[in-house]
């Protein structure tokens, strides 16, 4: 599959029903950012009459894993993935249209770009920033991933 927006949402229908019944979708990918938004509905509220906490990790979690996605498929080499930790933050109530974003596409270029030279496993950090609709922080979200050259 060539990661692109379509294919990425097409991905979530497929694989990540969850994640697409909840309203998430990717808006944006190249090789250094990807976003995504999830609009606060029935479906993905708490009791709180705000977007539950999973919801927001699934969105930004989907937005560093499309990176990793699309340097893996950039490399040509067979490469695992996977998310090894995770942390959140909450700062804000999620209502209306959430939008996740990840900057740190070079992190993942320069992992892989490790993994392919030493044959050794890589981790590394990143971080989504999900925001509502006045730019306000809402969440932030920071997931470890493995890299590893699959033999």
């Amino acid at each position: 599959m060539k990661i692109s927006v379509s294919s990425l949402n097409k991905f979530l229908f497929f694989k990540l029903p969850s994640a697409f019944i909840c309203g998430i979708r990717v808006k944006e990918i190249d090789e250094n950012k990807c976003v995504a938004t999830v609009k606060h509905q029935w479906i993905n509220q708490n009791p709180f009459n705000s977007m539950y906490f999973a919801v927001q990790a699934m969105a930004a979690e989907l937005t560093t894993g499309a990176l990793v996605m699309l340097e893996v498929q950039k490399s040509g080499k067979k490469i695992s993935m996977l998310v090894a930790n995770n942390k959140g933050n909450y700062s804000k109530k999620a209502t209306g249209k959430i939008i996740f974003r990840c900057n740190d596409g070079v992190l993942v270029s320069q992992a892989i770009q490790k993994a392919v030279a030493t044959g050794e496993g890589q981790t590394f950090w990143m971080k989504s920033i999900g925001t509502n609709e006045n730019g306000e922080q809402v969440s932030e979200m920071d997931f470890e991933w493995s890299v590893r050259l699959k033999l």
